[in-house]
């Protein structure tokens, strides 16, 4: 199964993700409903090896933390394929996003080796873009450009299934684990 392991943002700020996509002249909007952050793309796994996963997941403990998204960046390349809101540096995130990665790698997970750049994708972009589409595009990052989501509270992740469909990819909740939760006692 093609996994990832993710943010799912708040139903609120996904709500003003969603007007913002829909002022969006060009591309393929994510649907409002997954909008998410990725932690880690696992691409596809085994069942089992998902299931061993969980159990490794079940038993981190981080904290809640706030999370700030600001900024339009462009992924994939000259151009870029996707357009996303970028989250600002945060050590409760980045330490987060290593903890994850040390657990995959205990399972002896090959994760791409890619810089991480937290981000929320509005919307797929087509490759080749008319000389209009581009104008449309800029004029809508423009107006856009101060679209700032404070004090996004983070109180969870979650691992996803994802299937791909010739509209687009379609994820799936399988997974919550709760963040902010104290570590169970020791016993004494």
């Amino acid at each position: 199964m093609r996994a990832f392991i993710a943010l799912p943002l708040p139903s609120s700020d996904a709500a003003v993700i969603e007007a913002a996509q829909d002022r969006l002249p060009v591309g393929r909007c994510t649907d409002p409903e997954t909008l998410h952050l990725t932690l880690a793309f696992l691409g596809e796994q085994p069942i089992p090896v998902l299931e061993d996963l969980h159990e490794i997941l079940s038993a981190l403990h981080a904290p809640a933390f706030d999370l700030t998204l600001s900024g339009f960046i462009s992924l994939g390349g000259d151009g870029g394929h996707a357009l996303a809101l970028e989250a600002e540096a945060s050590p409760a995130l980045s330490d987060l996003h290593a903890r994850i990665k040390s657990r995959c790698a205990g399972l002896g997970l090959d994760l791409p080796r890619r810089r991480f750049r937290p981000h929320v994708t509005l919307a797929r972009l087509p490759g080749r873009q008319s000389p209009e589409d581009r104008a449309r595009l800029a004029a809508f990052l423009a107006r856009e450009n101060l679209l700032r989501l404070d004090g996004i509270h983070i109180d969870r992740f979650g691992l996803y299934g994802s299937t791909l469909h010739r509209d687009g990819a379609r994820h799936e909740l399988l997974e919550t684990y709760p963040l902010g939760a104290a570590p169970p006692a020791s016993p004494v």
